[in-house]
C-alpha cells in the first residue's frame, strides 16, 4: 500500500498552492499517494492541476487586505481572532482527516494548525523572520512557536549568502529542524521564440488584486506592444479576450503558464516569493509592484532593486514609462538544486 501524505497549502493568493505542485509530483514519483487539503482559489487551482487526487476542504482563514497600504498591518491585526479561530478549527479537523483517510504524513505550507503528533508533520515556509515593522520581533517569535510544533521545517531556498529570500528565510540562530530544500517552481525553462513583449501576472487576495488590475489595464491599454495579461482569477471556465494589443486570460494552468513565461520578454508582477522563484528558474527580467503595506513583498522588491536584479515602484506610482528601467537591470539567475526527494521523504517512513 502506498503511504498517504496530506499536503495542505494556505489559501493566501495562489503562491502557496503553486509551489506545492512540484512537491505533489515528487510524492507521486517516489511512490506516495498525495491527498490535497486547502480552501478557496488555492483548492480550486490544485483540483484543476490534479483532477484524479482526493481533495479535502479545510476551514478558510478569509483574510482580506486593506485598500490602503498604510492600513494593511492594522487590518490584519483586527483579523487575528478570525485567523486563530480558523487555526483552531484546523487542529480539531486534522485528527479526523488522519483517521478517515489513513494519513501517514503531513506537509503544511503555512497552515499553522495542520500538524499532528500521530504522524510526521512538515512545515514549509520562506519566512523564518516575519516582517511587520516595529513588531517583527513579536510576529517572528509567534511564528517560530508554531514551527516548533512540527517535526521538520523546509525552507524553499538555498542556505548560502547568495539566495532569494534574504533575511526572510535566513536567521542568525538556526533551528535544528530546518532544511533548505532549494527554490520550488512548477515551471521549466525552454528555448521558445518570444511572442509577448510584456507578460502581466496578477495574484493575491482582494481588493488589492483588482486595484492593480485596474491600474495596469489603464496604463497599458494604449500600448503598441504585444501584451499577455493573466488576471489570476480561478474560475470554472477559462476566459480569453483580445482587446487591441492585450490578450487577457482569467487564469492559466501550469502548462500554459510555463509556455507563456518562456514566450515573454519580461514580466510585470507582485514581488511574492513564489513568483520570485519562478522568475529565477527561468532567469527572467521583471518589474515588481509589491502589494501595498505587505512588508514581505516590499522587502523583496527593495532587495532585488538594490542588487540590480529588478526595478520596482509603489502601486499608486506606476506609469508605463517606468518599464524603460528594466534594460538597466541584469535579471534573475537560477538557484535550482538537484533535490533528493527520496531523502527528504524518508521522514514519512520513520513512524
Amino acid at each position: 500500500m502506498k503511504k498517504k501524505i496530506l499536503i495542505a497549502p494556505l489559501n493566501w493568493g495562489l503562491g502557496h498552492a503553486t509551489r506545492c505542485i512540484p512537491i505533489i509530483k515528487a510524492l507521486e514519483e517516489n511512490g506516495f499517494e498525495p491527498i490535497i487539503a486547502s480552501d478557496g482559489v488555492a483548492l480550486a487551482l490544485l483540483k484543476k492541476e490534479f483532477p484524479d487526487l482526493i481533495c479535502i476542504e479545510l476551514p478558510a482563514y478569509n483574510i482580506q487586505y486593506a485598500e490602503k497600504g498604510k492600513n494593511f498591518k492594522w487590518k490584519l491585526v483586527l483579523q487575528i481572532p478570525k485567523m486563530m479561530l480558523a487555526v483552531k478549527k484546523e487542529k480539531s479537523k486534522i485528527n479526523k482527516i488522519i483517521e478517515n483517510y489513513k494519513i501517514d504524513g503531513i506537509i503544511s505550507d503555512n497552515r499553522l494548525g495542520i500538524y499532528s503528533s500521530k504522524v510526521p508533520s512538515v512545515f514549509i515556509t520562506h519566512q523564518l523572520n516575519v516582517l511587520s515593522g516595529k513588531t517583527s520581533w513579536l510576529t517572528t517569535k509567534l511564528h517560530s512557536r508554531y514551527i516548533s510544533k512540527f517535526d521538520a521545517c523546509w525552507v524553499p531556498d538555498v542556505a548560502g549568502a547568495e539566495n532569494l529570500s534574504g533575511k526572510l528565510g535566513h536567521t542568525k540562530k538556526l533551528m535544528n529542524s530546518i532544511t533548505y530544500i532549494g527554490p520550488l517552481s512548477r515551471i521549466e525553462k525552454k528555448s521558445l521564440p518570444i511572442k509577448y513583449d510584456i507578460m502581466v501576472l496578477l495574484s493575491g487576495p482582494e481588493p488589492q488584486r483588482t486595484l492593480l488590475e485596474r491600474k495596469l489595464t489603464k496604463e497599458l491599454e494604449n500600448s503598441s506592444k504585444e501584451i499577455l495579461f493573466v488576471k489570476g482569477i480561478v474560475e470554472p471556465q477559462q476566459q480569453i479576450e483580445k482587446i487591441n494589443s492585450i490578450t487577457y486570460y482569467n487564469f492559466m494552468n501550469s502548462e500554459q503558464l510555463a509556455e507563456a513565461f518562456n514566450e515573454s520578454e519580461f514580466v510585470i508582477c507582485r514581488s511574492g516569493y513564489t513568483t520570485v522563484m519562478d522568475l529565477a528558474k527561468l532567469e527572467k527580467k521583471a518589474f515588481f509592484i509589491p502589494t501595498p503595506g505587505q512588508y514581505e513583498q516590499e522587502y523583496l522588491a527593495k532587495k532585488f532593486k538594490s542588487e540590480i536584479i529588478a526595478p520596482c515602484c509603489k502601486q499608486e506610482k506606476f506609469k508605463i514609462s517606468k518599464l524603460e528601467k528594466i534594460d538597466f537591470y541584469k535579471g534573475f539567475k537560477d538557484y535550482s538544486v538537484d533535490q533528493n526527494w527520496n531523502e527528504l521523504f524518508r521522514l514519512f517512513q520513520s513512524k
